[in-house]
């Protein structure tokens, strides 16, 4: 059977006249880096994050490996992270010269398994990363104990998570701090771009003088810094990003609810008790032939992908000398490596696209 339709694609960013026109104004008054808009975008997405304090930066990257120099640490320190997740959150602990410490995910977020992490803690750890995948939050009302025992700081990284929230506190809010990505693909963007969030003054300044060559005033530089700064043009558009989110995130969530009701023969995502989800992904398991079940779906014009193929801790950066995988078990994050698919789930999805969505999955999960 082939596609009759248009193609769904797996996802759909949105750049509307809102944010040409925010973009445009920004460059006409050639105030374009590090200005008001940026200002104003900390200042607005600070109520999204219970008050914290914003620091916005050039990318998610940028924003945990910011994260993790102003806290101070680097080589010898070991920093807890999952191995299910994209590689940028292993990558911001190895840019600090940092070791990161691969542990296992919960079958029922995808997100750190706590127990995992209460058993590889050593030593050396000096702090946790979680990952709230797919906009699950992971379970901060476990993890913040364990941290709070061993004298460890919290690093959450909610690139993926966007007003996702746990027992109504906000990611982004829970650890020392948190860090936000703004790239295209994201529940709400900037093109391109981070944002850092922290209840502490004293670190929040740390962080400003980190993004810009470790000055707040001209010529003053303070500490060795890096140029990690966002664009007015970036935070101009992500101002007008962030007034549309809570809508985004309603219809993410219906959709999802939609799906739930309607797919068989694949595992709905899992919701954990207290969590509110903003399905950056609706990311299902199928236990048959993964890549019968992708093409068949792409044969009906059905967008998906596969977040994330490879756990970390088996990507080439992350092996040994000779080329094993290290001491890892993970069985959780291997499976999951081995049954996940995303399927669309945008805001913009219609009724109709849904109903296709869901007959090409119902359809195909029989045949493969």
């Amino acid at each position: 059977m082939t596609a009759t339709h248009a193609a769904i694609p797996p996802a759909r960013p949105v750049i509307g006249d809102a944010e040409i026109e925010a973009a445009v104004r920004v460059l006409r008054s050639g105030m374009v880096v590090q200005g008001p808009e940026v200002a104003a975008f900390e200042r607005e997405f600070g109520e999204l994050v219970a008050g914290r304090h914003c620091v916005a930066v050039n990318s998610g990257t940028s924003a945990l490996q910011l994260s993790l120099m102003a806290l101070g640490f680097g080589p010898g320190d070991e920093i807890i992270v999952p191995s299910f997740s994209f590689a940028a959150s292993a990558n911001a602990v190895r840019l600090v010269g940092a070791t990161p410490i691969f542990v296992d995910i919960e079958a029922g977020s995808f997100c750190i398994d706590p127990d995992a992490v209460a058993a590889a803690i050593t030593p050396r750890t000096v702090a946790i990363m979680p990952v709230h995948l797919y906009g699950h939050p992971a379970a901060m009302d476990r993890i913040m104990p364990i941290a709070e025992a061993h004298g460890l700081a919290v690093v959450e990284d909610a690139a993926q998570a966007h007003a996702a929230a746990l027992n109504g506190t906000p990611v982004g809010a829970f650890g020392a701090v948190g860090c936000f990505s703004f790239y295209p693909t994201k529940n709400m963007h900037s093109l391109e771009g981070g944002m850092v969030t922290t209840a502490d003054a004293e670190l929040a300044r740390k962080l400003r003088l980190l993004r810009n060559q470790g000055m707040e005033a001209r010529y003053q530089n303070e500490i060795v810094g890096a140029n990690m700064r966002m664009t007015d043009v970036a935070a101009a558009i992500g101002r007008v990003q962030l007034t549309q989110l809570a809508g985004w995130t309603d219809q993410r969530r219906a959709n999802a609810a939609y799906l739930d009701e309607r797919l068989t023969g694949v595992v709905t995502p899992p919701v954990a008790g207290g969590a509110k989800h903003v399905y950056h992904q609706y990311t299902i398991r199928f236990t048959g032939d993964r890549d019968a079940f992708q093409a068949g779906l792409k044969e009906r014009g059905i967008g998906n992908a596969v977040y994330y193929p490879t756990p970390i801790h088996r990507l080439l950066p992350y092996l040994n000398e000779d080329g094993t995988p290290g001491p890892w078990k993970l069985p959780e994050t291997d499976r999951a490596a081995e049954e996940v698919v995303s399927l669309p789930i945008f805001p913009g999805l219609t009724t109709e696209e849904l109903d296709r969505i869901a007959e090409a999955v119902n359809a195909v999960a029989v045949q493969a």
